[in-house]
């Protein structure tokens, strides 16, 4: 006959155990949540660099990518931080979009974003969409903005030591590279190692407040009901605001 002590007993460590179980589920919910930027939805440093590794362990010709927002500055300096939280959430979804299920993105912070994602022979092109996508509209509150994008991307198989470490110091260097200066703002010039993109067409940059508030501190005289002129739009988008994109060959 079983004892009623030995019963109690076990239903004892029985509700113990299950109490630690809920306590465990919770903790994990907690730091899963602490892991993602609230704003992007996207992972942070340390959440992306975890799974990252996990990506680079199971597919060895993995590519790494920065970006970094051209304008947004501009955006957030001029018509606040709403319009410049629109600006980063509008991102942060389309690069998870464009990395699909098989890659990983996150935020480091501010308007720079990184992503791992598998390297094929189309990988160019991928840059170069993700750098078109990152560039369309974002609406705010009646406004329309447009931003661009400076991305340096490593391919792992090409470094000589394939590590998350060396990609990310490799992408930086492409990205700064791109951006035509260093981090203490020295002029560079771009090496044949990275291949350039501009150029891409204008749509409807006209329409959007951070032109024309770039335009007037530049000393344009550009009402506000007025079509910005061809000319002053092609110089926001040279200094300020051209898609841009570096990938390590």
């Amino acid at each position: 006959m079983t004892n009623p002590a030995d019963i109690n007993q076990a239903l004892a460590v029985l509700a113990l155990a299950a109490g630690w179980a809920l306590h465990a589920r919770r903790l994990h919910r907690r730091l899963d949540r602490s892991r993602h930027d609230p704003l992007t939805g996207l992972w942070t440093r340390d959440g992306w660099s975890r799974r990252a590794e996990r990506v680079i362990r199971r597919r060895p010709c993995a590519a790494v990518l920065l970006a970094d927002l051209d304008g947004f500055k501009c955006v957030n300096d001029v018509h606040g931080h709403a319009a410049g939280d629109a600006v980063l959430a509008a991102a942060g979804e389309r690069l998870a979009a464009w990395c699909g299920a098989h890659g990983v993105a996150g935020r480091l912070g501010g308007d720079e974003f990184v992503a791992v994602v598998e390297d094929d022979t189309r990988l160019d092109d991928r840059l170069a969409d993700l750098a078109e996508l990152l560039r369309q509209p974002v609406e705010h509150q009646g406004v329309t903005f447009t931003v661009g994008a400076s991305i340096g991307a490593a391919r792992l198989a090409a470094l000589p030591e394939p590590t998350l470490s060396a990609a990310l110091n490799a992408a930086d260097q492409a990205m700064y590279r791109v951006k035509g200066r260093t981090r203490r703002g020295r002029r560079l010039l771009l090496a044949p190692a990275f291949a350039v993109l501009r150029g891409l067409p204008l749509r409807r940059d006209y329409e959007s407040g951070a032109v024309r508030a770039w335009a007037r501190e530049h000393g344009h005289d550009v009402p506000d009901r007025a079509r910005i002129p061809k000319k002053v739009l092609e110089a926001w988008r040279q200094r300020e605001n051209a898609p841009r994109l570096a990938a390590v060959s």
